[in-house]
Formats: structure tokens, sequence, C-alpha cells
């Protein structure tokens, strides 16, 4: 066959092969990773919001330090992990990465939820009082402090629950065939 013959269709022996398509499951792995950005910022956002309430309300630093200090840990570490979540937008095959990442949201969704349960206790506490212990419910005298730390208690909670998705997700990702 000649240089430059015709072969079907208009195109020559000197053309370039046509480009591959894409990978079958690409496309969904993309829009999990999406998801996976959209619900770290979301997650993040609320934590904080969480982290400003109780911020806001210097009773429940010294009553409840130990949620305090575990959303604080988990708003750093979900604005740190941003820049491999936007990686996995652009390079959804990334593997070792996202295992990392399903590593450390179940450890920073056990912290939180353990925060959260310690501050429930403490304000379940404050709610009910105890009457083995000879404790009122102090929530009758300071009612704007009750009413914001349970505020706090449901955002957390609930930063929890969108946690859990995100320890589901990278894993469905990850279990998708390219």
């Amino acid at each position: 066959m000649e240089a430059g013959a015709v072969i079907e269709h208009g195109e020559t022996s000197t053309s370039k092969a046509p480009p591959l398509p894409p990978p079958v499951g690409s496309g969904v792995k993309r829009v999990l990773s999406v998801a996976d950005l959209v619900l770290r910022c979301r997650t993040g956002a609320r934590v904080a919001r969480v982290q400003c309430s109780a911020d806001d309300n210097r009773r429940c630093v010294w009553m409840c330090r130990f949620f305090v200090v575990a959303n604080s840990v988990v708003c750093g570490y979900l604005v740190l992990s941003l820049p491999a979540s936007v990686m996995h937008v652009v390079r959804p095959r990334a593997r070792c990465s996202r295992v990392v990442l399903v590593f450390f949201d179940t450890v920073m969704l056990a912290l939180l939820t353990a925060g959260a349960s310690a501050a429930a206790a403490i304000v379940y506490l404050a709610h009910r009082g105890s009457a083995r212990a000879n404790w009122s419910g102090i929530c009758q005298q300071f009612t704007s402090f009750c009413e914001r730390t349970t505020a706090s208690l449901v955002g957390s909670f609930a930063a929890a629950v969108l946690l859990v998705v995100l320890v589901f997700l990278s894993p469905l990702a990850l279990a998708r065939r390219t």
C-alpha cells in the first residue's frame, strides 16, 4: 500500500489512530469524587459552626472541653483533607490516597462521636440533674446556655452522620472497576 493511500472514509494510512474512549467506570468514580468533595466541605462547615457555637459560650469550654477539642481536630482534618479530595476529582483512579482518607475519616468519626457523646452526657445532667448525686438541673437558670449547647450537640451528631456517609463513599469508589 502506498503512503497517502485512501483506506476508508477519507482517512489516509499516515493519519493517527483515533483516541481510545475513557474507561467505563471513570465517570462514576468522578461523580463519587465530586460527592466526596462536597460532603467533606459540608461536614467541615457544620463542624466549624458547632465549634463557633461552643466557643461562643465560655461555660461550655470548661464544661465540655473534650467536645470542643474533638470538634477542633475534626474540623482541622477536614480542611487538610480537601486537597486530596480535589485530587480525586481530577484523578479518579487514585487508590492509595483514598485508602488513607478512609482510615483517617474513620478515626475522625470515632473522635467526633466520642466528643459529642461525652458532651451529651453532661448536657443530659444539666437538663435533668441526678437524684443519686443530689444534683439539680441547671437549665432552669441558664436557658441560653442549655439551648446553645443542645444545638451544638445536634450539629455535631449531624456532622457525624455526614462522616459516616464519607466513610462509605470512598470504599465505594475504590470498589468500582475501571
